[in-house]
């Protein structure tokens, strides 16, 4: 279904009656080559290949839902694209990836965002909401293996192999299911690590996540897909999101279309759940959802630093819309960061309060502590 935007005559005959002050859209406006003015939606984006290569699809898939709009990308690059000597569970920003982009938005400098779902805080910055969840590509971890190692797994590789991951959660989770490989640090965008990989004999391989790769067309690069028993996955991992500013009601019912219900409600669960926890990338928090049979099942995890203390369960509720009330939509709400119109509510509801029940019972018993440590641990490496 097409949902309809406010044309340039609306946005024009706003700003005369209500003047800028009251505006909640994009100021500019270009004129094609046959003379009509058409609004102009500018989307902000990183510059790294992969975050082009994922907000071109967004854009094409708005195109094609609304011919009529012309829309400009706008590349940043963010404190995480220029600080590659340091993992980045040691730079101590929580907003590595998006504060530039976001700064923009709230500048009215770009219209709309397109993040990795997984590079956004669980909170988000006052006035800005996630408009849309698109349909996440798959979110498991991937093994890329050096050219001298190919068709080896983790398994099979030499031991004392070193293998490369930026990732506490991985690092964590990796070293207490293969105790006899080592694991090192690795900074840059996906090229960069390959070619760190390739080049040099650093790393028998690199884990990655499994989207990126296949998003850049290096699918022939993946050597191994991680079961959840041997690394589950990163809160909202494979999933895309647009960032919009929470009062543009045009530009929310806009990219609104752009939901896949299924991934918003197993995002909403994971958001919850690291949100409950207080964790981020400074400490080992791992998921793992699934939707069967109107069911959304949760599995959520903490690790200590090297995987040796851990805690794990697996909770579940019902996500089928079985009542009126269950439809109701308030558009106005948020949960975790999310605006999700067209998702029934009560799915919604229930994906969040399993989320938070799910870290309830694992803070119930010892989670914080776990965590604590491996915070501690972290900052004093």
């Amino acid at each position: 279904m097409r949902r309809r935007i406010a044309g340039s005559e609306d946005a024009n005959a706003s700003n005369t009656a209500e003047g800028t002050k009251s505006r909640t859209v994009s100021p500019f406006y270009s004129t094609d080559a046959s003379g009509e003015v058409r609004r102009v939606i500018r989307v902000g984006t990183r510059k790294s290949q992969l975050a082009r290569i994922q907000t071109d699809s967004v854009v094409e898939k708005l195109k094609e839902l609304y011919p009529h709009l012309a829309l400009e990308i706008v590349g940043m690059t963010t404190i995480g694209d220029n600080i590659l000597d340091r993992a980045l569970s040691k730079i101590g920003e929580k907003s590595l990836f998006t504060k530039e982009l976001e700064n923009a938005l709230e500048k009215n400098e770009v219209d709309l965002v397109v993040h990795s779902l997984k590079d956004l805080p669980t909170t988000l910055p006052s006035g800005f909401t996630i408009g849309a969840v698109l349909k996440r590509e798959n979110p498991h971890d991937a093994v890329v293996l050096h050219p001298k190692h190919l068709g080896r797994t983790l398994e099979t590789l030499p031991e004392s192999s070193v293998i490369g991951t930026s990732s506490l959660r991985r690092a964590a989770q990796l070293k207490k299911r293969f105790p006899q490989l080592l694991f090192k640090d690795i900074r840059g965008n996906l090229n960069t690590r390959l070619k760190k990989l390739d080049e040099k004999d650093d790393y028998a391989a690199i884990v990655l996540a499994a989207a990126g790769l296949r998003r850049m067309g290096w699918d022939d690069r993946i050597g191994q897909i991680l079961r959840p028993e041997d690394c589950m996955y990163a809160v909202g991992q494979g999933a895309l999101a647009v960032e919009v500013r929470a009062r543009d009601a045009d530009i929310l019912e806009m990219v609104s279309v752009l939901h896949d219900p299924e991934t918003v409600l197993r995002c909403i669960a994971e958001r919850a759940f690291l949100r409950r926890l207080e964790g981020g990338c400074s400490v080992p928090v791992a998921v793992h959802t699934e939707v069967k049979n109107s069911q959304l099942y949760l599995t959520g995890a903490v690790f200590s630093l090297d995987g040796s203390d851990s805690l794990k369960d697996t909770m579940q509720t019902s996500v089928a819309a079985d009542d009126k009330s269950s439809d109701a939509v308030d558009e106005r709400v948020q949960r975790v960061g999310v605006t999700a119109s067209g998702v029934p509510g009560g799915a919604q509801d229930g994906a969040e309060r399993l989320g938070e029940d799910l870290a309830n019972l694992l803070l119930s018993k010892g989670a914080k502590e776990i965590l604590t440590v491996a915070r501690q641990l972290n900052d004093a490496r």
